[in-house]
């Protein structure tokens, strides 16, 4: 009798935990980034950081419309390819997802946009910085980190007020983040009375630049600013060196700014010589970011790169609109997303009418033996 009353209880509690699971709904957000290729370190780091808050929400337990929901992640590769950038937000909108964090890169995230704009679905970028990106006007598309304008004058204004320098050459990698950084960089530089000595192209596929850095090399410049990725600056790093250009200055937006370049840049003395910029306070300076950074170092460990904080506020932020919309349809809680006034672990998140954040801070970074360490 005691076994079957087991069992019935048994039967009734596996019951009760069926239904709560159906009466769970399942809402998708996408994330893309490169998770494969040469930028996959970034890529994994953004990826982490929204599956962390998508545990957490979900911990937490969200009801949204008198549903309970269940917030799954859609993970897409776009290999910081344009093409495969505007293929994956494509099938984030045919998988009818709620909302997407993402892309990286600008010369993946501009197309994109228009994608998710036809489809009505909005996106949350914490890394792509082209200005260009708002220019549309698209009412799905939000950045959460500062634009090139405040990344590429910061460094001008620190090479030509607290270093004194004269003469600098330029280098990009000719894709939408590369150029578009060096170009506000070279127009301020000009603008604070520096003279450009050379201006040199790459690819952001590159890692041979012997030829670039000896025709610049003649030019005797006083710094360096690359416009482009870590897989590139590293590799540039040790040719500098091996030139004897272990005098130059080589600065760089928040593309170059993560630890991996120590790696790549494999003890090259030149590393000491960088400057880079990011959008946003340094972690230390951030609301939350210490008692973040640990936990994501826990859950993730060795695999913090620049922008998870960001991506990992962008999920939230989403969902922070859901809320307050009641609603997890996109046409329904979008216009709530301009509204915000979220307190997230990087900021307070305000948007700017055209879906900027307002009141961005930028940070200078160097690399003290080795590790990067804010200047301000």
């Amino acid at each position: 009798m005691q076994m079957k009353l087991k069992l019935t209880v048994a039967a009734a509690i596996a019951a009760v935990a069926g239904m709560a699971a159906a009466q769970e709904t399942v809402v998708k957000i996408g994330h893309v980034g490169p998770v494969s290729g040469a930028q996959a370190h970034y890529g994994k780091d953004n990826e982490n950081g929204v599956r962390m808050a998508i545990e957490e929400i979900n911990a937490a337990g969200t009801t949204i419309g008198g549903k309970k929901i269940k917030f799954e992640i859609q993970a897409e590769d776009d290999a910081a390819d344009p093409k495969q950038g505007t293929a994956a937000a494509q099938k984030l909108c045919d998988a009818k997802v709620a909302g997407v964090v993402g892309h990286l890169n600008s010369g993946t995230t501009i197309p994109a946009s228009k994608v998710y704009n036809d489809c009505g679905i909005p996106h949350v970028t914490g890394a792509a910085t082209n200005p260009n990106l708002t220019k549309p006007g698209y009412k799905t598309t939000y950045r959460i980190i500062a634009n090139d304008n405040a990344l590429g004058a910061g460094l001008a204004f620190y090479a030509a007020d607290a270093l004194k320098l004269k003469k600098v050459a330029i280098i990009d990698d000719r894709t939408a983040y590369g150029q578009g950084v060096a170009e506000v960089f070279k127009k301020t530089a000009q603008q604070k009375g520096l003279t450009i000595v050379d201006e040199q192209f790459t690819t952001d596929k590159a890692t041979d630049f012997m030829a670039i850095l000896t025709a610049i090399k003649a030019k005797g410049p006083d710094a360096i600013f690359y416009g482009g990725m870590d897989p590139q600056a590293g590799p540039m790093l040790r040719q500098m060196e091996q030139l004897g250009m272990a005098n130059v200055k080589y600065f760089g937006g928040d593309g170059i700014c993560t630890s991996e370049i120590a790696k790549l840049a494999a003890g090259a003395k030149t590393l000491a010589n960088v400057v880079c910029a990011e959008g946003g306070a340094s972690l230390a300076k951030m609301p939350g970011g210490t008692a973040w950074k640990a936990k994501y170092d826990k859950k993730y460990p060795g695999q913090f790169q620049v922008y998870s904080p960001y991506t990992y506020d962008a999920t939230f932020l989403l969902v922070d609109a859901m809320k307050r919309a009641n609603s997890t349809d996109p046409k329904v809680y979008t216009p709530e997303l301009i509204k915000s006034n979220f307190k997230g672990v990087t900021t307070t998140i305000q948007f700017e009418p055209n879906g900027e954040l307002k009141n961005p801070a930028i940070t200078l970074y160097v690399y003290k033996d080795g590790k990067k360490t804010a200047l301000n």
